[in-house]
């Protein structure tokens, strides 16, 4: 039977599988993950915020990004831990096109905002001398609102295009919302989903990973034309963002395969981990890697503990 998606009131996300007596364990699994993940990114931008040593642009497109991690997990834990426990898992409609929307754009900015980071890293590694006045207040703020508005706008369109779409079912092959899994469900022509959705992933995924592509073969080449001392300091500022480039596109990889090809013979759960990798752990690895790695966040952190716990 044909319906538009309007005439839908809920989906059924298919890819839950009977946990039995297990249920209450995972479900105190991921809460605790979700709890870690919101006091460890929370604790980063409380203290970016207060110590006015790190209102330098490298920390403020940090604290952006540990924004975006509470953002883009909070549209998965809640909604998770509300599933887990039931017998028959359904999301509303209206609800699961605004976790499309919450998911996709999380992604969006994630990328932008590695891309700017690693743009700063350019700037204060092969321009030193020059850094202050490449990358002034202005320049910091434009950058960091332009990463969430272009996120905000570009899937907005994509879920303003799959809103309409008539559909012939309601059965989600995930355990969350994802803007392909209903476009798959539809018997209308996708030729502009398809033709947009492929011409945005090229924008938000490739472009901001050529582009960090691009400016890290020139700080190799500044870092090796330079004195070990410098080739030192870039990469200790460089590691936890390369490593979370690697993390967060690994995790993409992930999900794309899971969404774009049949994986009916692995096993459910090693499909739900890949799944739910790039919105689980990239929020939960991202302060823990910028949080051990550098040195003057670290300490600060420290500081800020010891001083909550002795007014205690």
């Amino acid at each position: 039977m044909m319906m538009n998606s309007s005439e839908v009131s809920y989906f059924t996300l298919g890819a839950y599988f009977d946990t039995g007596y297990l249920r209450w364990l995972y479900f105190v699994l991921i809460l605790s993950v979700y709890v870690l993940i919101l006091l460890s990114n929370l604790l980063l931008i409380v203290v970016i915020c207060l110590n006015r040593t790190l209102h330098e642009p490298m920390y403020i497109f940090l604290c952006s990004l540990f924004i975006n991690e509470l953002y883009g997990s909070t549209a998965l834990f809640p909604l998770l831990l509300l599933q887990i426990p039931q017998d028959v898992h359904t999301i509303t409609t209206s609800l699961c096109f605004l976790q499309i929307f919450f998911v996709h754009s999380y992604a969006t900015i994630e990328f932008m905002t590695l891309a700017v980071i690693s743009y700063d890293r350019y700037l204060a590694i092969c321009f030193p001398l020059q850094y202050s006045a490449r990358m002034n207040t202005n320049k910091v703020l434009f950058l960091t609102g332009f990463s969430w508005f272009y996120a905000f706008a570009i899937v907005l369109v994509v879920v303003l295009l799959t809103t309409p779409l008539k559909l012939c079912g309601n059965i989600l092959t995930k355990v969350y919302c994802n803007n392909y899994s209903v476009v798959k469900l539809s018997c209308s022509d996708t030729s502009v989903n398809n033709i947009y959705g492929l011409i945005s992933t090229i924008i938000t995924v490739f472009g901001p990973l050529s582009f960090i592509v691009a400016t890290y073969i020139r700080i190799l080449k500044v870092c090796f034309k330079g004195s070990k001392q410098t080739r030192q300091k870039a990469l200790s500022t460089c590691w936890p963002h390369l490593a979370s480039i690697v993390n967060f596109s690994s995790g993409t990889f992930f999900e794309v395969l899971g969404s774009r090809f049949d994986l009916s013979n692995v096993h459910s759960v090693i499909r739900m981990i890949l799944s739910l990798y790039f919105l689980a752990v990239q929020p939960l690895f991202n302060p823990l890697i910028y949080g051990l790695k550098l040195t003057k966040v670290r300490v600060l952190c420290k500081n800020l503990l010891r001083s909550v716990v002795s007014h205690q």
